[in-house]
């Protein structure tokens, strides 16, 4: 099957709790929660939705002191690292420090006096933790915006490379920068221009993106252009949807790039008037079906015998559409299935064939290819 390997930028490597960022660790997807963080329930429930969609890291906003308090009971339920999410008060990144924070999201120029960055900073030193700088176009420096009369992609680097020099001054190297806009091309150029000054990972983002369809097709777009450059160590799609839907558009961007493979992959036909099945409800109810799957495989649904065939031998389970339907397995032919009963014997088919590959890595010792290094 035809395949590209897409060179990564060389990246320094730091932890974000068990996840590792940069280097040679695959790209990781992160979302963020929308929940009110005092609402401890509520908020460990959203993180455990995203963590079983795949997230490697949630991030949680701490606006206050009360939050922080509360993100230190969230921390220990939680199945995956979290970054906090903090502006201006120091105090609110030391408490959440000391309550087990995997990262802090603060920009050190955002902090105050000298004095207190420094705590922030020897606070994270001490507890093994690294420092996310998030800049955002929306939200610039007066005398950036006044030098550069808008937000551009020099005006983003400049104002990133200003918590940097904090950062370097201080020597604590064990951070990552993002240099978010809602606009695509401004985004895409301040993180090629940024990625040749440091080299530190690089979180990106298109930031505001939008709705669910809106806000995937500019990220799709803008991350794909930087990803197929080699450039990103880890990833967040900023929609306006549930956080689930975020970290399924993320692993599918990186899907479609061959970046990480996580799940089934299902190659499907957009549908005619040639097809002999609902081809649209039935990879609907696949997906819905199959979510849970971590480990990577191909599903082919395919609705006619045009392309059927063809693309059904090249996944490892695969469905050419016809009177009644062919399945393929392994691609060979294997047995003819009536509309029925299709989703229920792709499903068993999916789900004997990943039986499979695990008793297979369990008796040789080998890993299943649930995500591939990019």
């Amino acid at each position: 099957m035809f395949h590209v390997t897409i060179p990564r930028r060389k990246s320094r490597q730091i932890m974000v709790g068990t996840v590792a960022i940069g280097g040679d660790a695959p790209i990781s997807v992160q979302t963020m929660t929308n929940t009110e963080t005092t609402d401890v329930d509520a908020t460990v429930a959203q993180i455990e939705r995203a963590a079983k969609a795949g997230a490697d890291i949630v991030r949680v906003s701490i606006p206050s002191m009360e939050a922080a308090e509360a993100f230190g009971e969230i921390r220990k339920r939680s199945p995956v690292p979290l970054i906090t999410d903090i502006h201006f008060d120091y105090k609110i990144a030391l408490r959440v420090a000391e309550l087990g924070a995997d990262c802090l999201r603060i920009n050190p120029g955002n902090i105050g006096r000298e004095d207190r960055v420094q705590a922030v900073v020897q606070s994270a030193k001490d507890h093994g933790i690294p420092i996310r700088i998030g800049v955002n176009a929306g939200s610039l420096e007066k005398d950036l915006q006044k030098k550069y009369g808008e937000p551009t992609p020099e005006a983003l680097v400049e104002s990133a490379l200003r918590h940097v020099e904090i950062l370097d001054r201080l020597n604590f190297p064990d951070f990552k920068v993002s240099v978010k806009a809602s606009e695509v091309f401004m985004a895409v150029e301040a993180y090629r221009l940024l990625a040749r000054k440091i080299e530190q990972p690089l979180h990106l983002g298109i930031t505001e993106a939008g709705g669910f369809r809106s806000g995937a097709v500019k990220s799709s777009i803008g991350l794909g252009m930087l990803l197929a450059q080699g450039i990103g160590d880890t990833i967040r799609i900023s929609l306006a949807a549930d956080p689930v839907e975020e970290v399924r558009v993320g692993f599918d961007i990186l899907k479609s790039l061959h970046l990480r493979n996580k799940g089934v992959n299902i190659i499907a036909c957009p549908s005619c008037s040639r097809q002999e099945f609902d081809v649209i409800k039935t990879v609907n109810l696949l997906e819905e079906r199959l979510d849970d799957i971590m480990e990577h495989l191909d599903l082919a649904v395919i609705g006619c015998v045009v392309n059927g065939p063809g693309e059904a031998r090249e996944a490892d389970i695969g469905l050419a559409g016809g009177q009644p339907s062919l399945l393929y397995v392994g691609g060979k032919p294997s047995h003819k299935v009536t509309e029925a009963g299709m989703v229920d014997e792709l499903e068993r088919q999916v789900r004997a064939k990943v039986a499979a590959m695990k008793e297979n890595a369990a008796t040789t010792g080998k890993t299943i290819p649930i995500k591939a290094v990019g």
